[in-house]
Formats: structure tokens, sequence, C-alpha cells
């Protein structure tokens, strides 16, 4: 796991790519946020743009699949969350990872992760300690993200609780 220092070129990045996504995408997209720690001015994070797309309807997001493959995107069919869609940009032979999309038709969903990055954003006491916390996480899981991503998702899950979000869905 590799974080990196803020790149303030990260919110210029997710504009170029949601300009790119908004005309696929289409009418069914109601939400196109930049979301996870590139979001966060200040904060180190690994190099890539995490954005989420709220649609009024999965299935018809999931029939626009191959205009998001030409857009360099690889879909995750076999992921075990069927209440979302997910899309890496920048697998191999690319070098690296650049984008995460994440497609959900549910609301609460989308809005528990926007009010994370909002509350990172307006608490750098927060952000921090999220910091320090990842730091601890990518040192430990080098070489893996899915045990990266679950460490995390606690001090996650407290922040969104103290905002008066709802809890998680379970998968």
């Amino acid at each position: 796991m590799e974080l990196v220092p803020y790149d303030p070129d990260w919110p210029m990045a997710f504009e170029r790519e949601r300009a790119r996504l908004s005309p696929v995408l289409g009418e069914n997209a109601r939400l196109i946020e930049h979301m996870g720690s590139t979001a966060v001015a200040g904060l180190p994070a690994k190099p890539v743009i995490d954005v989420i797309v709220l649609v009024a309807d999965l299935e018809v997001a999931r029939s626009g699949v191959p205009a998001l493959e030409v857009l360099g995107y690889s879909f995750w069919a076999d992921n075990p969350d069927k209440s979302k869609l997910y899309l890496v940009k920048g697998l191999p032979p690319a070098p690296r990872r650049t984008h995460h999309l994440h497609i959900y038709a549910d609301a609460g969903e989308v809005q528990r992760h926007l009010v994370f990055r909002d509350h990172l954003r307006a608490n750098p006491a927060a952000a921090a300690a999220y910091l320090a916390l990842k730091e601890e996480l990518a040192a430990r899981y080098r070489n893996d993200r899915e045990a990266y991503t679950l460490g995390k998702q606690a001090f996650i899950d407290a922040v969104v609780a103290a905002q008066g979000g709802a809890p998680r869905r379970s998968v």
C-alpha cells in the first residue's frame, strides 16, 4: 500500500474524469462526487481518485458498463457487494491504478461516504487521526488491499455515526 503526499492536482483530475463520465452515465446519474482521501485537501493518500456515483437505476447503469470500459475502466463482475457496481481504471498492463468508480442506487450509502469526506474536510484533527491509522495499516498490510480497507472501517463507521449518519449496510 503506497501513501503519497497530497497532490493539489487531485481535485482537477476528478473534475476531468467527471467530465468524461457524465455523458456516458447520462440522465441515470443523479450525483457524481469525489470521495476518499484524495478528496480531502492536504491528506496523504493512495494516488487513486475515488469517484462515487448515485444512479436512479443500478440495472440501467450496469447496461452502460461497456461504454465505461471504452473509457479504460475494468468492471469487477464478481464483486460480492451486489448493491453497487465497482470499476477500476489502470489495471495491468497500465503502470498503476488511477481511478476507482463506485456506482450505487442507494442514496444512503452514497451519503455515508460524503458525510465522512465532509467531516475530514472540516476537521483537521479527525483527518490527522485518520492519516495516522492509514499509515499504520499501510505499513502492516503493504500487500493486502482488502485488509487495509477493512482496517479503516471501524474508524469510518464511528465518524459517520457521530455525525448522525445511518449505520453501514452489511454486504
